[in-house]
């Protein structure tokens, strides 16, 4: 069964859009999901984490506090890249093994992967190339700001420390074969979450 990616900048709303394309039938597989989860204490590279970034990232509670993280990773190229090396590879491995799990069952896959782009304006892996279609869940960088701040809590210098981290949306069009445009409500969403179903569906008859 023919497998989608779905990406976006952080804050984007590329997020309800998966979750509407769920309602709608498809299996979702969430990157951030999957790093959550391997990021409880306990899980795959929680560990690996407070080994190289020290105790300083767990919370009261003995939790990772992903915030101070964040901050330390996004203030300086060198401590991001150690985080992506600790991270990319064991999300990448449980990601795969999800993936085939409902292609096995028959379902239309969905895989959402924040940094599908890269900030150089490359798809970040080859195999990228082999999705039946790419959305893009487009929004202004002012306008996804104002929502982190607004409805997630993040200070605005940290919000725009992430945008500026990830590709822009001239790059991350260049590898649509699918928009959706969410700069408006949720009103003018909704259509566009049928129409992109409607367009999915149609793809994997087609196969």
């Amino acid at each position: 069964m023919a497998e989608f990616a779905i990406t976006g900048g952080i804050g984007s709303g590329k997020s309800t859009v998966a979750a509407e394309l769920v309602r709608r039938g498809v299996k979702l597989v969430d990157a951030d999901e999957v790093v959550r989860e391997l990021q409880q204490p306990g899980g795959e590279i929680f560990a690996a984490l407070t080994e190289v970034f020290g105790e300083e990232i767990i919370d009261e509670n003995g939790e990772l506090d992903r915030q101070k993280l964040a901050d330390i990773a996004f203030s300086d190229p060198e401590e991001l890249e150690k985080l992506n090396n600790i991270v990319h590879p064991a999300v990448g491995k449980e990601m795969v093994a999800r993936r085939d799990s409902f292609k096995e069952a028959g379902h239309i896959v969905l895989v959402d992967i924040p940094l599908l782009v890269t900030p150089e304006g490359k798809l970040a892996r080859k195999e990228y190339k082999e999705f039946a279609g790419r959305i893009v869940v487009d929004c202004d960088e002012k306008i996804a700001v104002s929502r982190l701040v607004e409805y997630r809590g993040f200070r605005e210098d940290d919000a725009w420390a992430r945008i500026d981290k990830q590709a822009n949306r001239a790059q991350r069009l260049k590898f649509a074969d699918y928009v959706i445009n969410n700069n408006g409500d949720d009103k003018a969403l909704g259509p566009q979450i049928d129409d992109c179903w409607s367009w999915m569906q149609l793809l994997v008859t087609e196969q």
